[in-house]
């Protein structure tokens, strides 16, 4: 919502600065541990409230500065370029600050102070990332390039008041909303605990890092390549997200019952864990900007941010409400992985029942001929 009412400039400045402002609250060296705690709150409510903007961006970047036949790369670079952020988490976690059980052998104080100073050598760290990030989006980043590349970068968009009149009423939209916002927002919540999950079968705060790292950078790599081939033949994408969320739905359904060994006598391995967890990532993580770009072309002329802003909030819902549940039932996680093989098959035949168009293309493409 914030592109279409600021422009994109504004609005990365205003993200960015709220970014840094989060950031540097959560770096005060503050005594009180209190005082600190309102901090950190407060720095992460900051940031969260950054998040849907650098979420949403992408589809809106790519109508604004790149021409029809290379639109879909471009929203799968901008987006899936947002989760390599994630990925490295993964990484900088627990290679750079140790878990308790690891420093044992020390002396308790020794060691909730090393671990005290390692967590702070992150937060610093991010802190300078994003400042030089808000500093190079001040120096230069224009709003509009000089000319528009297409007809729909210069047509004129649905008002803010009609365009969720037009969402709220569109029942295919919903369909595809909620296809995205079941799946995506149950792995969300479930990646964000994976280590939790993996620990009562023998795996390492370490190993499981690893296998969030590779599930994302996969998507990545993947999800630019189908971004490409949607681009280089158009109209597929319904077809695109039903091999992903097909390849989703049985990589979420192998992680599960491998889980189970003691029922279903699956090889509980390393090798399968890694493979099931990183296909099932990469099946999902690629998907996304497919799903922004058939949101796009199924609701024109509704502004690209408020589109995907919408069903990234439903998105965020589920795992809000899935995480919510894990407060009370956290002993057990059988229940927490069959939610996911569950999300990927309703949200694949919701797309099977769904009937696509590509609206924004076709302008393009009739009033260019």
């Amino acid at each position: 919502c914030y592109f279409f009412i600021l422009g994109l400039r504004v609005t990365v400045l205003l993200t960015s600065s709220l970014m840094v402002l989060g950031a540097g609250l959560r770096c005060v060296p503050v005594s009180d541990l209190e005082i600190r705690k309102k901090l950190i709150h407060g720095g992460q409510l900051l940031n969260g409230l950054a998040g849907p903007t650098v979420m949403n961006a992408a589809p809106f970047l790519s109508t604004t500065w790149f021409s029809p036949d290379e639109r879909a790369t471009a929203t799968a670079i901008a987006s899936l370029l947002n989760y390599l952020g994630s990925a490295a988490a993964f990484l900088v976690g627990p290679l750079v600050v140790p878990p308790p059980n690891g420093t044992a052998r020390l002396l308790a104080q020794s060691s909730t102070q090393h671990i005290k100073d390692r967590i702070e050598a992150v937060l610093y760290a991010e802190f300078g990332m994003v400042s030089l990030i808000f500093s190079a989006a001040l120096a230069y980043f224009p709003s509009r390039p000089p000319f528009p590349p297409s007809v729909a970068a210069a047509s004129q968009r649905l008002s803010y008041r009609r365009s969720f009149c037009r969402l709220l009423s569109n029942f295919r939209f919903l369909m595809i909303a909620l296809a995205y916002a079941i799946p995506l927002g149950v792995f969300s919540g479930w990646s964000g605990v994976l280590d939790l999950i993996l620990t009562p079968i023998h795996v390492s705060q370490v190993d499981a890092g690893w296998i969030g790292f590779w599930s994302i950078v996969g998507g990545c790599v993947v999800g630019i390549a189908m971004a490409r081939f949607a681009d280089f033949i158009r109209g597929m994408l319904k077809f695109i997200l039903l091999l992903l969320l097909s390849g989703a739905t049985l990589a979420s359904t192998w992680f599960t019952l491998t889980c189970l060994t003691t029922v279903t006598h699956l090889p509980l391995t390393t090798a399968t864990l890694y493979t099931s967890c990183i296909l099932l990532g990469i099946f999902l993580n690629s998907s996304v900007p497919i799903f922004f770009e058939l949101f796009v072309e199924t609701v024109y002329p509704v502004p690209e941010g408020i589109s995907c802003g919408v069903v990234t909030f439903l998105s965020n819902v589920f795992m809000g409400v899935l995480l919510f549940f894990l407060t009370f039932y956290h002993t057990e996680f059988s229940w927490f992985n069959w939610c996911l093989p569950g999300s990927c098959l309703l949200s694949l035949l919701l797309i099977l029942c769904f009937r696509e168009s590509y609206d924004r293309l076709y302008l393009d493409v009739v009033v260019s001929v």
